[in-house]
């Protein structure tokens, strides 16, 4: 009898290092230091060494992370930004808060990340800034992303929530950490993230000092010295315990990633030249931390399949049904059926398995051969 799957498993993974994480929560609350206390400014300058990033910000959220970003970069409403239409909606819901135009190109087939072939085409006077979205844990091609916005004097504001630890391989070889490359990168710490903590939180990374200063400034109220306002901002801080939390796991990270390539290796291996099953593509240039394992299922019908999985009690989940332009709350923009094929056809296509650092063997085989019937 195979122990119950999960789609991420918190507790197995907290039970391994319980000792140590209830270690720093307790010493949070011994301290009652629970606001910008030394365990976040502790985990602030072991993320930046982790990251090779000059300035990390902690705040309360990866959408805050976004969203305090492009206020630090100026832009303003009637400014457009490009982003991806395959994505969870945070990553434009920040664009339409801010009044922000959001403008959409497709993505790829393989990777479900931007197609930069298509990127150029859609800039015009208007346009301040890009966020490329590393999906499911790898990273769109940012070398060529780069090059583009320096052409067009563009901002580029990383959406890392889904792929902390991944890293990007330049054509001459150098490799730098998703989220430092752009002015600014933006991660999630969700529980159920590669690198999670037991509530909501947050980070921004820039290796710009004077930016670093206004993001810092911007999520706490404007205020860069006591009561004094400079500009307009948010509350958001990424809290003690949860700091407390992140710096423990983050010693794990890298073996987190570790164990889900090898879950993802598996699964790759049950699924080989299977007609109705595609598995995910890596890049040439960027590794894959999977976040998500998400398939592409051919000549089947997705909902039987779903149905079919959670009958055997394994859950599985769509990223994502709708793309964001034919969203309700997107119909403003104007966009319609067919604008963006790719997008379209994959949230008809995909499924995401069981992918977390607890899985076993055994599980996973139970899992393939339940897909396998399914489709």
């Amino acid at each position: 009898m195979i122990n119950p799957i999960k789609m991420v498993d918190l507790k197995g993974q907290y039970e391994k290092i319980k000792k140590e994480i209830d270690e720093n929560i307790s010493q949070v609350i011994e301290s009652t230091a629970f606001i910008n206390g030394p365990k976040v400014k502790e985990f602030q300058a072991h993320l930046e060494n982790y990251l090779g990033a000059k300035h990390v910000i902690p705040c309360a959220n990866g959408t805050d992370a976004l969203q305090v970003s492009l206020m630090a970069l100026g832009l303003k409403a009637g400014d457009e930004v490009i982003t991806s239409p395959f994505t969870f909606i945070a990553t434009a819901e920040v664009l339409g808060l801010l009044g922000i135009t959001c403008k959409f190109v497709d993505v790829e087939w393989d990777s479900f990340n931007l197609d930069v072939a298509q990127l150029e085409k859609a800039i015009t006077p208007k346009t301040k800034a890009i966020i490329p979205v590393h999906l499911f844990g790898q990273s769109c091609n940012m070398e060529k992303i780069m090059e583009i916005a320096k052409k067009h004097a563009l901002f580029v504001v990383e959406d890392a929530c889904q792929a902390i630890g991944a890293t990007f391989i330049f054509k001459n070889g150098e490799k730098k950490k998703v989220g430092t490359i752009g002015d600014t990168g933006c991660v999630s710490f969700f529980p159920s993230k590669n690198l999670g903590c037991y509530g909501d939180g947050g980070a921004i990374f820039t290796n710009n000092d004077e930016l670093a200063r206004k993001l810092r400034g911007i999520c706490n109220h404007g205020m860069f010295k006591q009561y004094h306002h400079e500009l307009l901002g948010v509350n958001s801080r990424l809290d003690s315990i949860q700091a407390a939390i992140l710096d423990v796991k983050l010693k794990y990270l890298d073996g987190y990633n570790v164990a889900r390539k090898k879950a993802a290796e598996f699964y790759d291996k049950m699924f080989e030249n299977h007609p109705k099953i595609e598995t995910p593509a890596i890049s040439s240039f960027s590794t894959h931390v999977f976040h998500q394992y998400t398939l592409k299922l051919k000549n089947v019908d997705r909902k039987k399949v779903v149905e079919k999985m959670k009958e055997a009690e394994i859950p599985v989940m769509v990223y994502y049904p709708i793309p964001l332009h034919l969203q309700e709350a997107f119909k403003y923009l104007g966009y319609q059926k067919g604008d963006f094929p790719i997008a379209e056809k994959l949230s008809e296509s995909v499924v995401s398995l069981p992918m977390h650092t607890e899985l076993t063997e055994e599980q996973q085989r139970f899992i393939g051969e339940k897909l396998i019937e399914a489709v």
